[in-house]
């Protein structure tokens, strides 16, 4: 096949990809107002990769492109400005090589997580148009929180341009956080998973004084969202969030496994080709432990036997066996459940104490309670208590959040 027949290949799946999207995100239409919202406005601009609409077009390049906006500078969030920085990887300010704009670290080196003031001086708004994962402890949301107290310390608006939550808007799982375990990982008085969009969430972080100083706040909602809709039925195509989170449905098993992998010693497949997908070791047994996990009888998802060598993490360069998740209805799947199941099933299958096997390679717990927002799941789990009753203990939290999150959503 020629270079120009392959070209063209592509420009027909784009254009069919684009013509099955039923979703338009915030960027686009803010575009299709013609960008009123901005217009006459100093703008800096919190994105990285994925900043596009549903034809891949750049929120960069549109609002440099854009009549009356002065786009002036660039923020970005954990993973740096292209996405491709480890968690956890501090960055420093650098310079867009394509537009020769700044681009200010939002997570740099030292406790300084949101825009100083001499960044923010003489702009009038700061645009936020980031894809989220839609739990709590991906730390986008907590960016874009802590960058609206900066904005209303210094009297510049917040511009939200919504994106949907991939996890969609209905679910809502998990514990609350406590205050004594707020963090960047866990910023905002919601469930690990909250079924909110990123513009809804920042109506309630502002609504609800969980900000110093609230901001002057605009969200450009998008067209074609639904609450139920889960990544897959959006149309738009995804653009990996992080290195870990590559795929449409890689939120789903970073929802399902990311709490187990914070304690150290299981695989949930770091490492591997299959980020967050697994559940394995060493000592497990591939065959034993997908039968016990179905045993379990969760719905919307069924386990296969898997085995690989990671190349990272505790058991690095070793091969480890257990289950791969696969989900069958991702709607009805209890996300949030299946990292406790599947600690019940490592635990009972390895006849060993995994936090007492953490503490022995000098782990700490520290990031796990943080990612929690409580010590609470780490008690009851060292204490012997089923993930069925860990999981029934949220109930009365997920439940008041639901009624208090109601007035600020903007799909029905």
């Amino acid at each position: 096949m020629t270079s120009w027949l392959r070209l063209g290949c592509f420009a027909l799946l784009l254009a069919a990809g684009s013509a099955r999207a039923q979703v338009r995100p915030g960027c686009e239409v803010l575009a299709a107002g013609g960008f009123k919202e901005l217009r006459g406005k100093r703008v800096a601009l919190i994105t990285n990769q994925t900043g596009v609409d549903s034809r891949g077009r750049s929120t960069v390049g549109r609002l440099r492109a854009a009549p009356g906006v002065d786009l002036v500078a660039l923020f970005a969030p954990e993973h740096g400005f292209d996405g491709t920085l480890p968690a956890g990887k501090e960055f420093g300010n650098t310079r867009d090589a394509r537009t020769g704009l700044p681009v200010f670290s939002l997570y740099g080196p030292g406790p300084t997580r949101q825009p100083t003031p001499a960044m923010l001086k003489g702009i009038d708004a700061v645009v936020y148009d980031l894809q989220d994962t839609g739990c709590r402890s991906y730390t986008f949301i907590s960016t874009m929180g802590q960058t609206m107290a900066a904005c209303g310390a210094a009297g510049v608006e917040f511009v939200v341009l919504d994106r949907p939550n991939p996890l969609g808007g209905v679910r809502v799982e998990g514990p609350m956080l406590e205050d004594k375990f707020r963090s960047f990982v866990g910023r905002w008085n919601v469930p690990y998973v909250y079924g909110l969009t990123c513009g809804e969430l920042a109506r309630m972080i502002n609504g609800e004084g969980w900000i110093t100083n609230r901001c002057r706040l605009t969200v450009v909602p998008m067209q074609g969202w639904r609450r139920s809709m889960a990544w897959g039925d959006t149309g738009l195509s995804w653009v990996a969030t992080s290195p870990n989170v590559p795929n449409g449905d890689s939120p789903l098993y970073l929802t399902a496994t990311g709490l187990l992998g914070e304690i150290g010693t299981v695989s949930v497949g770091l490492g591997s080709t299959l980020p967050f997908q697994c559940v394995a070791a060493p000592w497990l047994e591939a065959g034993k432990t997908c039968r016990l996990l179905t045993r379990f009888r969760l719905a919307g998802v069924k386990f296969t036997p898997v085995s690989f060598i990671p190349a990272r993490g505790a058991f690095r360069d070793q091969r480890v066996s257990g289950a791969r998740i696969r989900f069958t209805d991702p709607a009805r799947a209890p996300l949030m459940a299946i990292n406790f199941y599947a600690y019940d099933a490592a635990r009972l299958l390895g006849r060993r104490d995994l936090f007492a096997e953490a503490v022995r390679q000098g782990r700490s717990f520290a990031m796990f309670d943080k990612v929690n927002g409580t010590d609470a799941v780490r008690k009851a789990l060292q204490a012997g208590h089923s993930a069925a009753s860990i999981v029934a203990s949220w109930k009365p939290g997920e439940d008041s959040f639901r009624r208090r999150r109601e007035k600020y959503l903007l799909y029905r």
